[in-house]
């Protein structure tokens, strides 16, 4: 059992939490907590050895102890599901498909749904669904309309959008609060929104690199998991650019997955806080 707690800082917080569990019987393998003094909040995660069955009791009685407006979420075991948005590029697709198959993802891809048949055969190599959504002979509503009609029939707790090269709208977002995981060709905020290894080898940045983050309703704005960056010069063409950078989305699309799938990420507003180990 995981539990995840944020709330306004006051004294004694970990030993009231601590004695909670004393109280149930049960044992904390790992605490790791943070305090934002700059606006006094208090974030804290807790890996419990079994406890799933108690984890009604345990919460409500943290609601009775922990400050008021707290906000306190409570992962158990059953491992975790993912649905996968794709449009043409495989390369962050491919890296998924293959932590599935070898049970090192953390979760199981439920489906994948593209916008272009172009990965249908490597995705089927894998015996996981694949369904194709034509978005240019409809309307952008209508488009989502039949992609969450396609999505309702599956059960996952994260929609992961791995190049998926269409912008959502606020009200599918919406159906999918912290729920939507995205890797940008970019290190954000530098350089949003299409073509960013153009327009870094236009700026001629010397360093390029790739964002995975939530989405929200504002383009490429939504609160970070996890970044990388790596070198470049003036002898990096565009082409040398998007190689380099497909290498880099794919690793940290990776590392965000991990994190998110092993509940190491609490999200406060536009920002997180991320516990990496």
């Amino acid at each position: 059992m995981i539990i995840l707690i944020q709330c306004p800082d006051q004294v004694g917080l970990v030993a009231v939490v601590s004695r909670v569990m004393a109280d149930a019987g049960l044992n904390i393998i790992s605490m790791r907590e943070y305090v934002n003094v700059e606006v006094d909040r208090f974030y804290l995660r807790l890996e419990i050895a079994d406890g799933d069955a108690q984890a009604a009791g345990v919460k409500e009685q943290l609601r009775r102890v922990l400050p008021q407006n707290s906000t306190i979420v409570i992962h158990t075991a059953p491992k975790k599901k993912v649905a996968v948005l794709v449009t043409k590029e495989y390369h962050c697709l491919g890296d998924i498909l293959l932590r599935n198959y070898f049970n090192t993802l953390g979760a199981s891809v439920e489906c994948v749904i593209g916008n272009h048949e172009t990965l249908r055969s490597l995705t089927e190599k894998f015996d996981i669904p694949f369904h194709y959504i034509d978005h240019t002979s409809r309307s952008k509503a209508a488009f989502e309309e039949t992609l969450l009609t396609a999505l309702n029939a599956y059960t996952f707790d994260y929609i992961i959008l791995a190049k998926f090269m269409r912008i959502l709208s606020s009200g599918f977002v919406a159906a999918y609060p912290h729920r939507i995981i995205n890797i940008h060709h970019s290190f954000l905020p530098a350089f949003v929104g299409a073509s960013p290894y153009r327009q870094a080898h236009e700026r001629g940045v010397k360093l390029i690199g790739a964002t995975a983050h939530f989405v929200t309703d504002v383009l490429d704005e939504g609160p970070i998991i996890a970044q990388q960056i790596i070198p470049v010069n003036h002898s990096h063409s565009v082409r040398d650019m998007v190689t380099l950078g497909k290498e880099v989305e794919e690793a940290v699309l990776a590392r965000a997955l991990q994190l998110v799938l092993q509940d190491r990420v609490i999200v406060d507003g536009n920002k997180t806080v991320v516990f990496e180990n």
